[in-house]
């Protein structure tokens, strides 16, 4: 390849490159999820506020009561089925709730029917409950710590029920894991 069609083909990779990073951060066309980053916050005890309120039904029909389960360490999960790191995730948050019996878990899904949903959870052997949040009460109790897009975003609260560490997009187990002992020792 000759000079000009040799400057052709790097400016074409470079474009072609570049095109892709401009979607980083923004979900694609038709995705329907705005990916986290994977970054976590926490917050110190004095600066927890008032305890979630969140009450819905599960995809199996059972009332959930966030207020019932006052006094034990709770992660939620905000998920959907179609969501690429959602579906990532998965395996790592089942290990969790097996590892962690003593913490409750609960997923909320503000975009799927019962069937898709109860489908996921059968793929992936999903042990704890999801609250079928087809009217985003979940999203809506927890205003300023879950962005409505940010999908998947977990939430660690504490045993008074107040967020104590949030992770937007995909967890890494690790990082959760420490974040869940934090928690736990407090």
């Amino acid at each position: 390849m000759r000079g000009p069609a040799r400057l052709a083909v790097a400016v074409g990779l470079a474009l072609g490159v570049l095109g892709g990073c401009a979607s980083i951060g923004e979900p694609s066309a038709g995705a329907g999820y705005e990916a986290g980053d994977g970054s976590y916050t926490t917050w110190a005890v004095a600066d927890r506020g008032e305890g979630i309120e969140l009450t819905g039904t599960t995809f199996d029909g059972e009332e959930v009561d966030l207020a019932g389960w006052r006094g034990d360490v709770v992660v939620v999960n905000f998920w959907y089925a179609s969501c690429p790191p959602c579906r990532a995730e998965a395996p790592d948050l089942v290990a969790i709730a097996e590892d962690y019996p003593e913490v409750r878990m609960l997923g909320v899904n503000p975009r799927d029917d019962a069937a898709t949903a109860q489908a996921f959870e059968r793929t992936f052997s999903v042990p704890y409950p999801s609250l079928w949040d087809s009217d985003a009460r979940g999203v809506a109790a927890m205003q300023g710590l879950v962005p409505l897009q940010a999908m998947p975003t977990t939430v660690v609260l504490d045993r008074e029920g107040r967020a104590a560490a949030r992770i937007l997009g995909q967890v890494d187990p690790t990082i959760l894991r420490g974040l869940i002992d934090d928690v736990v020792a407090e």
